[in-house]
């Protein structure tokens, strides 16, 4: 039977009372799903542990990084703790195995492919973190990290990788100290003694990818790229002088001049000089083996390559050494904060690799990286500019993951 109109109004007003609780709860409800939810110091723990490893914590372990939470000694300390192989000697290894083979495996090949084999270049980064040696050294270490002691792997080669690749498939804990340990790149790339190492840029991974054939200014490019996250057209000035570009790039290509002066010379007149300091510089493989190269050096005497296409514009600069000089100290990027202790300029990679390793651009290129790695997303500023302080204050790389993992550990 059907109520009447004041009927209905006499039950909707005794029922008044009865929607508004079930909407405030749809309300909370609709809220938790878009609000963080609040974490206790057990499940911080937890996750800076799962962000840093992969894999669940130990009980003792999240026991014992719950305890520096509460203590108040801090959520950093705890994520020393999942990455420190003494505290957590159960799961710390995936860190260095997995976590940090991973971040930096785009760095070792032109498609920028987290799915690499483990390799020198690779290896050495995860060995510089593990001993906390400070990472703007990154293009200017004598050394690269193996495991010449271990005698079930193949012993490191300057023509191949299996070193790696073995190293790789036995499983081996890169961790230990005592496992993956430095080696001079004399002996394990094969360079001539005579100061040409250059960190990572002088690895047989990185000559394999970015020395190969062209002209070495990929090796260049890709370190911009990867270390100070900016490419060629982000760095793009016409304003430089294009006294130190080279005969191989046309001054009119296609006949028209204009695209050279409002183009090609912008990228070009600031990366042929810094791209200078490789001239000695060569990967040389056997005809239809790319993959079985070794990196080659030439003290005074500079690569061919160098030289090549001169007939495209003769008056063009003409290699003689591997002097380099940063042009970008000058002009617009001069924003990537160059160090002003350093000459901008000298002979050779490892001077180069010390004028990209100490400006704030690098600085702010790994923080950005590690945070990305750690927190699946983008910092926001204030977040970066503690990531980058904390970077700058010792170039610990450790420092820089633990702060990392508190940020997105919770609130």
């Amino acid at each position: 039977m059907y109520k009447t109109y004041a009927e209905q109004t006499k039950a909707g007003r005794n029922n008044r009372g009865v929607g508004l609780p079930q909407c405030l709860t749809a309300a909370v409800i609709s809220l938790s799903l878009v609000l963080p939810v609040a974490a206790g110091p057990r499940e911080q723990a937890k996750r800076i542990h799962d962000r840093l490893t992969g894999v669940p914590p130990t009980a003792t372990v999240l026991n014992l990084m719950e305890d520096e939470i509460d203590s108040g000694a801090g959520a950093v300390e705890a994520a020393r703790i999942a990455i420190d192989r003494v505290r957590n000697p159960q799961n710390a290894r995936y860190f260095y195995n997995v976590t940090l083979k991973n971040f930096a495996a785009p760095w070792t090949n032109e498609a920028q492919s987290v799915f690499e084999p483990l390799n020198d270049y690779t290896a050495t980064v995860i060995g510089m973190i593990r001993d906390d040696v400070p990472f703007n050294q990154l293009f200017s270490l004598d050394y690269v990290y193996a495991a010449p002691d271990l005698d079930s792997v193949s012993q490191i080669a300057p023509d191949n990788n299996d070193h790696y690749l073995d190293l790789e498939a036995d499983g081996a804990d890169l961790s230990d100290g005592d496992i993956l340990k430095p080696v001079p790149q004399v002996s394990a790339v094969g360079l001539p003694n005579v100061g040409a190492e250059a960190g990572v840029l002088t690895t047989r991974a990185a000559a394999r990818a970015f020395f190969i054939g062209g002209t070495n200014r990929a090796m260049f490019r890709f370190t911009m790229l990867n270390h100070l996250c900016n490419d060629m057209e982000q760095v793009k000035d016409t304003t430089r002088p294009p006294d130190r570009i080279r005969q191989d790039v046309s001054r009119s290509p296609g006949g028209d001049s204009r695209i050279f002066l409002n183009s090609c010379v912008g990228c070009h007149n600031g990366m042929d000089p810094m791209a200078q300091a490789f001239a000695y510089y060569e990967y040389v493989y056997p005809e239809g083996d790319e993959d079985g190269g070794r990196l080659v050096y030439t003290p005074g005497q500079v690569q061919p390559k160098y030289l090549i296409n001169e007939d495209n514009f003769k008056p063009g600069y003409v290699t003689p050494d591997d002097r380099w000089d940063n042009y970008w100290r000058s002009g617009p990027n001069a924003i990537l904060g160059w160090d002003p202790l350093l000459p901008g300029s000298g002979n050779g990679a490892r001077s180069m690799g010390e004028e990209l390793a100490n400006s704030e651009a690098f600085a702010r290129c790994q923080s950005i990286k590690v945070y990305r790695n750690v927190c699946l997303g983008e910092p926001t500023q204030s977040q970066l500019n503690q990531l980058k302080t904390t970077f700058q204050t010792r170039y610990n790389m450790k420092d820089v993951f633990a702060e990392a993992a508190v940020q997105c550990m919770g609130l």
